[in-house]
């Protein structure tokens, strides 16, 4: 049986752990909008117009999802919504045989910090 795709939006910011939580539970294919803005401005501490404890969650969430890009289990990517205004998608990819070590060391990590 074929897994139907899951697109996930949150009407909230994600945290970096909500974000670790999908990784670990996401269907290949499942998709997660992680941030809808501008992440190359909302993340930088002088140009950002999100309050800073909502500037350095997203910083923390971005730096997971990239992470998670590294270690192979989600492909990153953007869709232009607007000028200025992007959707940033993460795409869970199939497991790699070093998933539950990976998974693992993502929670880990996550609790840690």
């Amino acid at each position: 049986m074929k897994h139907a795709t899951v697109t996930t939006r949150s009407a909230r910011r994600l945290s970096e752990m909500e974000f670790a939580g999908w990784v670990g539970a996401a269907a290949p294919g499942d998709r997660l909008e992680y941030h809808r803005g501008f992440l190359a401005v909302d993340t930088i501490p002088v140009i950002s117009k999100l309050p800073e404890p909502d500037r350095a969650a997203l910083k923390q969430t971005a730096g997971r999802a990239w992470w998670a890009s590294e270690q192979r289990l989600v492909h990153l990517v953007q869709e232009r919504l607007g000028p200025d205004l992007f959707a940033y998608l993460a795409i869970a990819r199939p497991k790699p045989k070093h998933a539950e070590a990976s998974l693992a060391a993502l929670l880990v990590d996550v609790e840690a910090a």
